[in-house]
């Protein structure tokens, strides 16, 4: 049906709303990269207008530190879209914040709460291989 796949990973070991603000977050990053994957307009039957939404899904899965850098590493290997959102972005409160303490990261071992990745679907599927979908 699609010849992409989008996936998204978020720490097992986040309070519920952090991995929500994260899956957030990381869907908007997505969208920015890739806006071809938004639909049409929403409207209803009075006529009223919505935003578009994703026509694409995204999967959402789970896992630990390691399985968060494993996947960024096989994700910039395989050159796909990657999304990542690191722990001290929790103690910003803006987006150039956020710049600057994601610059701070060691780039080889990011201390990784979520990433989001787009490409094409057989890429994908191997760099999320082993990952058990978000319960």
């Amino acid at each position: 049906m699609f010849d992409t796949k989008i996936a998204l990973v978020v720490r097992d070991d986040l309070e519920n709303w952090q991995r929500l603000n994260v899956v957030a977050f990381l869907a908007t990053g997505i969208v920015s990269a890739a806006p071809e994957v938004l639909g049409e307009t929403y409207i209803d039957a009075a006529n009223r207008h919505y935003s578009r939404l994703s026509g694409q899904p995204m999967l959402i899965f789970a896992g630990g530190l390691e399985d968060l850098q494993r996947t960024h590493r096989k994700g910039l290997e395989r050159e796909l879209t990657l999304v990542p959102y690191v722990q001290a972005m929790f103690a910003t409160g803006n987006d150039a914040d956020n710049r600057a303490v994601f610059l701070q990261e060691e780039a080889n071992a990011m201390n990784l709460v979520g990433i989001a990745l787009r490409g094409p679907k057989k890429a994908v599927d191997k760099v999320i291989k082993g990952l058990s979908l978000h319960p």
